[in-house]
């Protein structure tokens, strides 16, 4: 089951005010075309194509406001980007962007999403996706790990 729900974006004053003017709802943004997003919020491309982002990740079961974030910080703005990519790798370029080892969840949710991306309306979590990760980092371990 696919929750409808609303994504945390950081807009503002004006921004918000600009989609309320245009009756258009935070979990809709990433459903208007990038130009015409720029021309109602008055913003640059790049504001606009991560405002998209920010409202498309969202929009995924179980996936919210912070993972939506390393998403883009990994150069991903659209689910589609994430269709032949793989969870574990994703996770571990997540690691080497921070410089630090991030909680090994974060790995469920990339194998999620990626699958969830190639399979949209399955009924999945990241969640799901945990034994997977354990079985394959028993086999091979973590990169650049000393553990």
């Amino acid at each position: 089951m696919r929750l409808n729900k609303t994504p945390k974006l950081e807009l503002t004053i004006q921004e918000r005010q600009d989609l309320r003017k245009n009756k258009i709802l935070l979990s809709d943004i990433h459903k208007i075309s990038l130009n015409e997003l720029c021309i109602i919020l008055n913003v640059s491309e790049l504001r606009a194509k991560e405002l998209k982002a920010l409202s498309e990740f969202q929009s995924v079961p179980s996936i919210g406001p912070a993972f939506a974030k390393d998403l883009i910080k990994l150069g991903y703005y659209e689910l589609d980007e994430l269709k032949e990519k793989d969870g574990a790798r994703l996770f571990e370029k997540l690691e080497e962007l921070y410089m630090e080892r991030i909680d090994p969840c974060v790995e469920d949710q990339f194998r999620f999403i990626v699958f969830y991306t190639n399979n949209q309306g399955c009924d999945k979590q990241w969640w799901d996706f945990t034994e997977e990760r354990k079985n394959y980092r028993s086999a091979h371990g973590y990169a650049n790990r000393s553990d």
